[in-house]
C-alpha cells in the first residue's frame, strides 16, 4: 500500500512538472508574438529591428523547445534552422544588395530569420520567408496604391521602399500557429 501511495505521488508530481512546463512554453509563445508585434512596429517607425528585440525572440524560441522537450523540433534542426534561415538571407541580401548597389535588405531583417529558424527549423522557416514575402509584397502593392491615389499619380513601384520585418513577422506567426497547432497547455 505504501509503495502505491509513493508511485501516485511520484506520477502526481511529475505531472505538475509537465504542467508548469507546458504554462511556460504557452507564456513563451505569447511572449514571441509579442515580440513580433513590437519588432513590426519599431520597424514601420524606424526602420530598424533591434538587436535585443530579436535576441530575445530567439531566446524566448530556445526556452519554449526546452520547456516542450523539443518535441516540435529537434535539437539539432534548432540549431540547424537558425544556421538556414540567417544564412539564406544573409545571401539573398549580399545579391539583391549587388544588384541593387544599396540596402535592399538590413541586417535585422536577416537577424530576425534566423531567430525564427530557433522557432520553426529549417524546413519550416523557409515556409515562414516565403509567406513573409508575400506578405510584405501586398503591404508594398496597398502602400503604393494609396501613395498614387494620394498624389493622384500613377502606381509605381520602382522606388517604394517597405521595411521587411513586419511581412516576415506575419508569415512567422501564420507559419508558427501551423507548426504548434497541437500544443496545448491546458
Amino acid at each position: 500500500m505504501i509503495g502505491c501511495v509513493t508511485c501516485y505521488q511520484h506520477i502526481n508530481l511529475q505531472e505538475n512538472h509537465w504542467l508548469m512546463l507546458s504554462w511556460i512554453a504557452f507564456t513563451c509563445l505569447v511572449g514571441g508574438v509579442a515580440v513580433l508585434a513590437t519588432l513590426s512596429v519599431v520597424d514601420l517607425k524606424t526602420r530598424l529591428l533591434p538587436n535585443e528585440l530579436v535576441l530575445g525572440f530567439a531566446t524566448l524560441g530556445i526556452v519554449f523547445h526546452l520547456t516542450t522537450l523539443a518535441q516540435y523540433v529537434s535539437v539539432p534542426h534548432i540549431i540547424l534552422g537558425g544556421i538556414i534561415g540567417f544564412s539564406t538571407l544573409y545571401l539573398l541580401r549580399a545579391a539583391a544588395n549587388h544588384l541593387y548597389k544599396a540596402d535592399a535588405l538590413g541586417l535585422g531583417d536577416v537577424k530576425l530569420i534566423g531567430a525564427a529558424g530557433i522557432w520553426l527549423g529549417p524546413e519550416t522557416v523557409m515556409l515562414a520567408m516565403a509567406a513573409g514575402a508575400c506578405a510584405s509584397l501586398i503591404h508594398g502593392l496597398i502602400h503604393a496604391a494609396g501613395i498614387a491615389k494620394k498624389t493622384e499619380s500613377h502606381f509605381n513601384l520602382s522606388q517604394l521602399q517597405i521595411p521587411a520585418g513586419p511581412g516576415f513577422a506575419i508569415g512567422i506567426v501564420l507559419i508558427g500557429i501551423w507548426k504548434f497547432r497541437e500544443f496545448n497547455p491546458f
